[in-house]
């Protein structure tokens, strides 16, 4: 978690950085305060800033246990190797991607497009959930 506290720190510095700057040129060149630009990126510095005092505070807490990734001469076994459970032959999240899409679609096209999406949604929801419940894979 260390090295993540680092990167984090190094990020929201960054963004406090470009920020000043982006705010500093915006008044150099006679152009009025500019919000968006100007508050996403201090906003953006915060943040990163609040994830990296969240994760000190996490290895505080844990006792300042390195993690494997912390560890220079570490070798990639060394990690949880249980990250979950995957389905590379699973069709359904395609399938939900692309209702998903729809959806969306619906919300630049046309409110109607979503009232079709949301059938889409839910089968696609319904299989993926259910794929082990039935056929060759059924426990």
């Amino acid at each position: 978690m260390k090295s993540n506290v680092v990167i984090l720190l190094l990020l929201g510095a960054y963004f406090l950085l470009s920020g000043a700057v982006y705010i500093v040129w915006n008044i150099l060149a006679g152009n009025e305060f500019e919000a968006t630009g100007s508050i996403g990126l201090l906003l953006s510095a915060i943040l990163a800033g609040f994830i990296a005092f969240f994760l000190n505070m996490v290895n505080r807490s844990q006792g300042g246990i390195l993690l494997p990734e912390d560890e220079p001469a570490a070798d990639i076994d060394d990690a949880d190797p249980n990250i979950g459970h995957f389905s590379p032959w699973s069709w359904w999240p395609l399938v939900l991607g692309f209702a998903i899409g729809l959806a969306f679609l619906g919300l630049a096209v046309g409110f109607w497009i979503i009232f079709l999406a949301i059938p889409f949604v839910l089968v696609a929801i319904t299989g993926w959930t259910y794929e082990y419940y039935r056929g060759n894979f059924g426990r």
